[in-house]
C-alpha cells in the first residue's frame, strides 16, 4: 500500500543534546522542572499537554491528551469530569501513566504512579479560575456519553448559561486528580536511534537511577 510505504519512509533527525547519569539532577522533580522550563521558553503550543493512559476493569487501556495544571507536593495535577471514561477507569484502577512529548527538543518524559482525587476546596479554587465559558461547558457536557449532534451540545450550553448567569458553581461530578509518581523516565533522542533513556525508580524514601537500552 502506497500510504504505508510513505509512513515507513519517514525519518526524523534528533538533536545533539545528550542525557546521562552524570549530567542529570538526582531529584526527578528538579529534572522535570529543568526540562519544562526549557520548553516554556520556546513558545510551544500547550507545552503542558500530556497523554494520560488508564485502564478499565477488563484491563483495556485508554489514552487521551489532558493538560497538567500544577505539580504540588510531589503530585502531578489535572482536572476533568469524574463521570468521563478516564474517571471511570481511575475509579476501578487508580493507577495511570503520563507522557510528555516535545518534538522540538527531541524529548519525552514518562511518569507512572498512583492517582487520587484533589480535595473539593482545590477543585473549587481551580474551577473558579477557569474562563466563564469553560465553566459553562463543564456543566453542559456529559463527557464520554453519546449525543445526537453538535446542536444538542450547543443548546445545552445555552440552557446552562441562562440557568446560572454569571455565578457558575462547581459541578459535583467535576474536579481534579493528582498522580503520585513511582517511576520517571527521561528520554532524549540521539543520532542513529541510539537514544538516551534515564529512569528514576522509587525505592522507599530515595530514587534509584538507571540507564535503559533504547
Amino acid at each position: 500500500m502506497e500510504d504505508n510505504k510513505k509512513l515507513a519512509d519517514i525519518r526524523g533527525k534528533y538533536s545533539e543534546n545528550e542525557l546521562n547519569k552524570d549530567n542529570i539532577d538526582k531529584d526527578p522533580y528538579k529534572q522535570f522542572s529543568l526540562w519544562m522550563d526549557e520548553v516554556l521558553k520556546m513558545n510551544i503550543i500547550e507545552p503542558n499537554a500530556m497523554v494520560l493512559s488508564t485502564s478499565d476493569e477488563k484491563n483495556f487501556p485508554s489514552s487521551r491528551v489532558v493538560l497538567l495544571k500544577e505539580v504540588k507536593d510531589g503530585k502531578f495535577v489535572f482536572y476533568t469530569n469524574y463521570e468521563s471514561k478516564k474517571g471511570h477507569d481511575l475509579s476501578v484502577n487508580p493507577k495511570a501513566s503520563l507522557l510528555f512529548f516535545w518534538r522540538e527538543l527531541g524529548r519525552q518524559i514518562r511518569i507512572s504512579g498512583n492517582v487520587t482525587k484533589t480535595s473539593k476546596e482545590e477543585s473549587e479554587n481551580y474551577f473558579s479560575s477557569r474562563p466563564y465559558e469553560s465553566r459553562i461547558s463543564a456543566w453542559a457536557s456529559k463527557q464520554s456519553s453519546i449525543i445526537p449532534d453538535r446542536k444538542f451540545l450547543k443548546d445545552k450550553f445555552e440552557e446552562i448559561k441562562k440557568a446560572y448567569g454569571k455565578e457558575v458553581p462547581l459541578p459535583s461530578f467535576w474536579g481534579g486528580y493528582k498522580l503520585s509518581p513511582t517511576r520517571f523516565e527521561f528520554w532524549q533522542g540521539r543520532e542513529n536511534r541510539l537514544h538516551d533513556r534515564i529512569v528514576y525508580i522509587q525505592n522507599k524514601d530515595k530514587w534509584d537511577i538507571v540507564r535503559l537500552s533504547p
